[in-house]
C-alpha cells in the first residue's frame, strides 16, 4: 500500500485521538499531534507555547495569541474544546512547569519517529509526520466543515490566500475521488439489476 503525505481523514484522526497509550512518551506525542490538528500550530509553535499565549478573546472564550516562529506573523486562534482538554491534561506536568511551557518539550526528530509508531498501532498507512497535523486542520477540521477559506487562511497565518487554496484543491480532489467511487458503486448496482431482469 502506498504511503501518502497529506492529511488525515476524520476517521483516521479519531483513530489516533481515541487511542489510549500506556507508554507516556506515545501518549504525549499523540496529544501534541491532536492538539496541532485542532489549532493549526506547527511543531515549533506547539513546543514554545506558554500560559501567556492563552487569553480571553473577543467572544469571551479562550484563544491562542502567538507570533509564528517561522514567519513572526501574529496569529489569533480560538481554542476548540478538544484543544482545551489537552491543555488541561498537562497543566500539572512538572516537566512543562520547569520548562515554562504548556507542554513538555521533545525534539522534532523524536516526535516524528514516535508518530511512526502511533501510525503503526492505529493501522494508518500514511507517512505520519507532525506537519500532517497542520494539513489536517486545514482540510478535515476546517474546510471540510464549511469554514470559509479566508478564515482558514487567517488561522493558518498565511499572508496570501493562494497559499491556502492548495488545501481547497486537495478537498476538491477528494470530493472527485469519492464521487468516482460512488459512480462505480451505482454502475455495479445497475448491472446487477439488469442481470436479475434478464
Amino acid at each position: 500500500m502506498k504511503t501518502e503525505r497529506g492529511f488525515l481523514s476524520f476517521d483516521e484522526l479519531q483513530q489516533i485521538e481515541f487511542k489510549k497509550f500506556t507508554i507516556p512518551r506515545l501518549e504525549l506525542v499523540k496529544d501534541l499531534f491532536v492538539f496541532s490538528c485542532y489549532t493549526s500550530l506547527s511543531y515549533i509553535d506547539v513546543i514554545h507555547l506558554t500560559a501567556d499565549n492563552i487569553s480571553v478573546g473577543i467572544d469571551g472564550e479562550l484563544w491562542i495569541y502567538y507570533n509564528r516562529e517561522k514567519t513572526d506573523k501574529s496569529i489569533k486562534i480560538p481554542l476548540l474544546p478538544k484543544a482545551l482538554h489537552i491543555i488541561d491534561k498537562y497543566k500539572d506536568s512538572h516537566k512543562s512547569k520547569s520548562q515554562g511551557t504548556i507542554f513538555p518539550k521533545m525534539s522534532n526528530q523524536k516526535l516524528n519517529s514516535y508518530l511512526k509508531e502511533i501510525a503503526d498501532v492505529c493501522g494508518i498507512k500514511k507517512n505520519l509526520t507532525f506537519h500532517i497535523a497542520r494539513h489536517t486542520f486545514a482540510t478535515t477540521v476546517t474546510l471540510s466543515n464549511g469554514i470559509p477559506i479566508e478564515t482558514v487562511s487567517k488561522l493558518l497565518g498565511h499572508s496570501k490566500i493562494s497559499t491556502t487554496q492548495i488545501y481547497a484543491k486537495v478537498i476538491e480532489r477528494k470530493v472527485s475521488d469519492d464521487m468516482w467511487r460512488l459512480r462505480i458503486e451505482f454502475n455495479e448496482i445497475e448491472k446487477e439489476k439488469r442481470i436479475k431482469i434478464i
